[in-house]
C-alpha cells in the first residue's frame, strides 16, 4: 500500500494544496505552527475518518469557509483507489471511494492503514487513562471493523443512558426505561472488552523482542489490560450501580472507564518508570503496532512521525530510524540536522511554510536546468 498525493481544499491553513508522495521517506520540514501537522492530519482523516487530535469537522474546515475536500490517491494491491471526503461544518461528513459514496466508516477501513506517532505518545504512560484508551482505539479501530462499529454503538448507548439519567432527576418515573439502555450496554460493551483483551494479547507478542533490544536487553515489557469491569460481571454490576448512577447523573461502570498498565521487570512504569523508561516504552508499543498492521493485513501501514525525533535521544532516534525500513513514511521536523547527522536516506523532501508547500527535488531540477540553459 503506498498513498500516491493528497489533494485539499479550505482545509486549516490550505486554500488549495496538491502534493506527491514518495513511496520511501518524505520530510515535512519548516518551522513551527505552518501546517506540516495538518498535512499529517488530512491523511489520517481520510484513513480513519477522524481527526488524530479528536478535532470536529468545523474545526478543521478553513475558518472562513463552509466546507473543505480531502482527496487522497492510493496504490493498493496494484490498483488506484481515490478517497474523496467532503467535510462540511452543519452536516456529517461524505465520502466516496472511488466515486462510490459509503454509508459507513468500517467500508473505509483497510484501504489506507496509518499508524501516527507524535511527542504527545511519548506520554502517553503517565498520562490519564482516557489518554490511554484513545491511545489503543486509534490502532485498533483501523485494524477491526468490527470493533468500530461496538465501539461507536456502545458511546452512542452511554450518551442516551446519560441523557435519561440527567431526565429522572426532574421526572423519576422513567426509571423502568433505564434496563433498555442497559440491556444494549452490557451487549455492545462486553464486544469492546473482548476486542481490547484480545488486542493486547496480539501487542504482547510482538512487543517483547522490540523492548528487550530498545531497553539494551535490560527490561521485558508486557502490557497489561485493565478492564473496569469483567464481561461476566457487567450486567449485575451495572444493575447495583443504578442507584449511584441517578444520583451523580452518569454513568459509572463499563469499558469506558478501563485503562492500560505497562509493566517492566514487574514495575508499573505508570507510577513508578523514568521519564526514559517511560518514553521507550511508548516507542515500543508503535514500534509493535507497525508489526502488527503488517502481520494482520498482509501489507504495510503508512507511518506518519509528528516532529517526534527531536523528542527521542540519539540511541532510540537511530532505532526508530532502522527499524522503518521498506515502510513508507512521512515526517514532520523543524530541521534536517537530526537526519544529516543519522546519514539517513531520504527520498524527497518538502518545505511547508505558511500553508504553501515547495517540492525541493523539483525546485533543485529546476535550477540545475536554469543554469545549463
Amino acid at each position: 500500500m503506498i498513498l500516491k498525493s493528497l489533494e485539499l481544499e479550505n482545509f486549516r491553513n490550505y486554500n488549495s494544496l496538491s502534493i506527491h508522495f514518495d513511496s520511501g521517506t518524505n520530510i515535512l520540514y519548516g518551522d513551527n505552527a505552518q501546517g506540516k501537522t495538518n498535512i499529517l492530519e488530512a491523511i489520517y482523516l481520510s484513513a480513519t475518518t477522524k481527526s488524530h487530535k479528536g478535532s470536529k469537522d468545523r474545526d478543521i474546515i478553513h475558518f472562513d469557509k463552509e466546507e473543505s475536500h480531502i482527496r487522497t490517491y492510493v496504490l493498493k494491491d496494484g490498483l488506484k483507489n481515490r478517497v474523496d471526503m467532503h467535510l462540511r461544518k452543519n452536516k456529517s461528513k461524505g465520502i466516496a471511494i472511488n466515486g462510490q459514496k459509503i454509508k459507513k466508516a468500517a467500508d473505509l477501513l483497510g484501504l489506507l492503514n496509518v499508524v501516527f506517532f507524535s511527542p504527545e505518545d511519548l506520554s502517553i504512560i503517565k498520562d490519564g487513562p482516557a489518554q490511554r484508551r484513545r491511545f489503543m482505539d486509534m490502532e485498533l479501530c483501523q485494524l477491526n471493523g468490527f470493533y468500530l462499529q461496538q465501539l461507536n454503538s456502545y458511546n452512542k448507548i452511554i450518551n442516551q443512558r446519560n441523557k435519561l439519567l440527567k431526565e429522572l432527576y426532574v421526572n423519576p418515573s422513567l426509571k423502568d426505561t433505564l434496563s433498555v439502555w442497559d440491556s444494549q450496554l452490557v451487549s455492545y460493551g462486553s464486544k469492546v472488552m473482548e476486542c481490547r483483551s484480545s488486542f493486547v494479547e496480539q501487542l504482547n507478542k510482538i512487543i517483547y523482542q522490540i523492548h528487550l533490544k530498545l531497553s539494551g536487553g535490560k527490561e521485558e515489557l508486557q502490557i497489561v489490560y485493565e478492564p473496569d469491569v469483567l464481561v461476566a460481571d457487567f450486567e449485575e454490576k451495572l444493575k447495583n450501580s443504578q442507584e449511584r448512577d441517578i444520583r451523580f447523573k452518569q454513568t459509572s461502570v463499563g469499558p469506558h472507564r478501563d485503562d492500560f498498565a505497562f509493566a517492566a521487570g514487574g514495575i508499573d512504569l505508570r507510577k513508578f518508570g523514568s521519564q526514559g523508561q517511560q518514553r521507550t516504552a511508548a516507542l515500543s508499543v508503535k514500534l509493535a503496532e507497525i508489526e502488527l498492521v503488517k502481520q494482520l493485513t498482509n501489507d504495510t501501514p503508512l507511518l506518519l512521525l509528528d516532529d517526534v525525533l527531536s523528542e527521542l535521544d540519539s540511541s532510540r532516534q537511530n532505532y526508530l530510524l532502522n527499524s522503518i525500513g521498506d515502510i513508507q513514511t512521512i515526517i514532520t521536523c523543524t530541521g534536517l540536522e537530526e537526519f544529516v547527522n543519522n546519514r539517513f536516506e531520504i527520498n524527497k523532501i518538502f518545505e511547508v511554510s505558511n500553508g504553501n508547500i515547495k517540492d525541493m527535488q523539483n525546485s533543485q531540477k529546476n535550477s540545475a536546468k536554469a543554469s545549463v540553459l
